[in-house]
């Protein structure tokens, strides 16, 4: 066999391999196609250093951990008051009536319907298009769209499972809601939406003033989310807080996903045909 011919083989999986030609079956036509698909469009690496990947993955765990032993301490409160409101949950419904005002409510409906059921999985469904279409690797929409779709999964089972109370019905400024209330979908998805895309944005770029005014500005878009339900009379604190501590949960399951999927530290393999066009020469 010429030298050309032993490079190519070498090197990895020859064209027609990748394309799914030389082999045998309709198995080994779909395998080639989806490697051709994952090695341009999928996979995704960029090369760091030892000591950052380990502080990704510290904060991972970090994350993690806060968000478990915050939702638990949440859980415990709730189902130590029997599923009702708790005292501080009261206290801060009480406060919050006395701030109710026309143009108030009419911005908090507005917050409230962007970060529903109908207003944001548009808006992600949009920013995942847009992601996919204008980078060179789709793991980062997909991630997002994961990291979203697990979140409704978690609350939907959790609501089932505790089976809260809502706030009464009568205080409820945009129309009745007689389902679950412990914890928060809207919080949780605008949490998860926030915090996700910040992350997978920020985590590409050395500049760390924007990764910091990044993070604040989605810590300001999570608080706005959080009042914009209670303020309106859906949910109570506690909802909102157990949201939030899921949302970190899954923040550092994606953080510790991302970073061993994409981080490479000096000396290992790049592999995605992309990501050799970014990395640095061996």
């Amino acid at each position: 066999m010429p030298r050309q011919g032993l490079k190519r083989r070498t090197d990895g999986i020859t064209v027609a391999e990748r394309s799914g030609t030389g082999t045998s079956g309709g198995t080994g036509n779909n395998s080639g196609w989806w490697r051709t698909f994952n090695d341009k469009f999928v996979v995704e690496e960029r090369y760091m250093e030892p000591v950052a990947r380990k502080g990704l993955y510290r904060t991972a765990a970090v994350l993690m951990v806060i968000g478990m032993l915050l939702f638990g301490a949440a859980l415990a409160v709730v189902l130590q008051s029997g599923s009702g409101p708790t005292t501080i949950d009261e206290a801060s419904r009480t406060w919050l009536l006395t701030l109710r005002s026309e143009p108030l409510t009419g911005v908090m409906i507005f917050l409230a319907v962007v970060f529903g059921p109908i207003g944001l999985p548009i808006i992600v469904l949009v920013v995942n298009v847009v992601w996919g279409f204008m980078a060179k690797h789709a793991w980062r929409p997909i991630v997002l769209a994961a990291a979203m779709l697990t979140g409704v999964l978690i609350s939907q089972i959790i609501l089932q499972i505790v089976r809260r109370s809502r706030p009464p019905v009568d205080l409820m400024l945009f129309g009745p809601d007689s389902t679950f209330s412990f914890p928060s979908g809207h919080v949780l998805g605008a949490c998860d939406f926030l915090l996700v895309t910040t992350f997978l944005v920020f985590s590409r770029r050395e500049n760390h003033r924007a990764a910091v005014a990044g993070f604040v500005a989605a810590g300001v878009g999570v608080v706005l989310a959080a009042l914009s339900r209670l303020y309106l009379g859906y949910h109570w604190l506690s909802d909102a807080v157990a949201s939030v501590a899921l949302s970190l949960l899954i923040l550092g399951a994606v953080i510790a996903l991302d970073t061993w999927r994409t981080a490479r530290i000096p000396g290992e393999r790049i592999t995605g045909e992309l990501s050799r066009a970014d990395a640095p020469g061996d």
